[in-house]
């Protein structure tokens, strides 16, 4: 890439900023709905795409799970190394573009949370691609369990007010706008990294609708394919997919 990416250059020099922010605090109750969903079965080898600082990552090896934790910045999988040094750990960070994944059939599960570069990216064929990666990374009879933005959601109401509200890490918007032919939010807005340096980011993130996601897995060959929604920290499959989810949580089966 000629020029950086928007994500790119938000999660560069980032790692300390990012183990601040309010909605790290869901990942104790979000790995206890990964363990109940592969049975607590410590020999599932796991794929965390976009693990970022290793927040899942660490969680779940700490269980007793072997992990593996990619990532696109460098600054974000130096802090996941450093934290997980600290706790004796063995976790494989690797710093891997998502859209270029070469794993075949390796893993028992897959993990993409809290954006985990999908549906960061600027073109809906990218989304795709990584779907695609991490579909062939993942055996027969495996899982993937990810999260992403809910498309039900700004057709009932305003991402711009909620996420002035706190309610999602971008937030501090100056100018944003949803297209509706896009399902894409716009937005413009100020971030301060670890060296305490503010910086102008312009961001857009896809929205996607129920059925978009049953579609793109379905095409995948994922043969079971269930859409709750995420409530931070608490995801359980008591939660139906509403409008007033602003993510949803997926759970597809090879």
């Amino acid at each position: 890439m000629s020029s950086k990416q928007w994500y790119q250059k938000l999660f560069e020099n980032y790692g300390r900023s990012y183990d601040s922010e309010p909605y790290i605090n869901g990942t104790t109750g979000e790995c206890d709905f990964i363990e109940r969903e592969i049975s607590c079965n410590k020999s599932v080898k796991i794929l965390d795409i976009g693990c970022g600082t290793g927040r899942h990552s660490i969680e779940l090896a700490k269980r007793g799970y072997h992990v593996t934790g990619i990532d696109l910045s460098e600054s974000m999988l130096a802090a996941a190394k450093e934290k997980a040094a600290k706790l004796g750990l063995t976790i494989d960070f690797m710093l891997r573009d998502a859209r270029q994944l070469c794993y075949t059939a390796e893993f028992g599960l897959a993990i993409m949370l809290c954006g985990g570069g999908f549906p960061l990216m600027e073109t809906d064929e990218m989304n795709y691609q990584i779907l695609r990666n991490a579909t062939h990374a993942v055996k027969t009879g495996g899982k993937f369990i990810f999260t992403t933005l809910n498309g039900l959601f700004p057709l009932f109401h305003s991402v711009k007010e909620y996420i002035a509200s706190g309610g999602d890490a971008v937030s501090g918007g100056m100018d944003s706008s949803f297209d509706l032919l896009t399902f894409r939010y716009y937005t413009t807005f100020e971030s301060i990294d670890d060296n305490g340096n503010k910086r102008i980011i312009k961001a857009n993130e896809r929205y996607y609708a129920p059925c978009e996601i049953t579609w793109l897995l379905q095409s995948l060959g994922w043969s079971k394919i269930e859409l709750f929604g995420a409530k931070l920290g608490a995801f359980s499959r008591n939660d139906k997919l509403t409008t007033e989810d602003f993510e949803m949580l997926v759970v597809a089966e090879k």
